[in-house]
């Protein structure tokens, strides 16, 4: 009997001691991918993009994986996407109903943020507003400003002087 209660104290012991795993997710933000995503690790461009979205404290930063990989499935430079969202909302800072790129005039309701990024990517390609066109002419169907397209142009440059390719 002393032989089996020692090794319950032991074993119960060893529960106890097992350290919790506290998960914490920042107030208001929504938590970045736990997983890495397959091919992106080491693209130069996903970490240009999270350091442009933590320079300016934008909840897109948890969506970089997400721009890229639907830039490159759209052939979009992959720096137009989030730069958009910066303009409209601020990387999703004052975005409403999931709508980081003020996208049908700020009208449109989108389930997530990432529905948005594939919503907005595939009509950059397909809708007949911006099919073929290059970077002018997708911007000035996007928003026909004058000064929108400069905008847009300029946080471009501050993610990355230039267009890196995709690895």
């Amino acid at each position: 009997m002393r032989s089996l209660l020692s090794n319950g104290a032991v074993i119960f012991a060893g529960i106890v001691s097992v350290p919790a795993i506290v998960v914490t997710v920042d107030a208001g933000l929504p938590p970045k991918p736990s997983l890495p995503v397959p091919g992106l690790k080491a693209d130069p461009r996903l970490l240009l993009l999270d350091r442009f979205f933590e320079t300016v404290n934008a909840p897109a930063q948890a969506y970089a994986h997400l721009f890229l990989s639907q830039a490159d499935q759209y052939k979009l430079d992959w720096r137009l996407l989030p730069s958009i969202s910066f303009v409209e909302s601020a990387g999703g800072k004052a975005a409403r109903n999931n709508n980081i790129f003020g996208w049908d005039s700020g009208r449109a309701e989108f389930p997530s943020p990432s529905d948005g990024i594939r919503t907005v990517a595939y009509h950059l390609t397909h809708s007949r507003f911006y099919r073929g066109k290059d970077l002018d002419g997708l911007l000035q169907a996007y928003n026909p400003n004058p000064e929108y397209s400069r905008t847009v142009k300029s946080v471009m440059a501050r993610i990355a002087p230039e267009s890196i390719p995709a690895n």
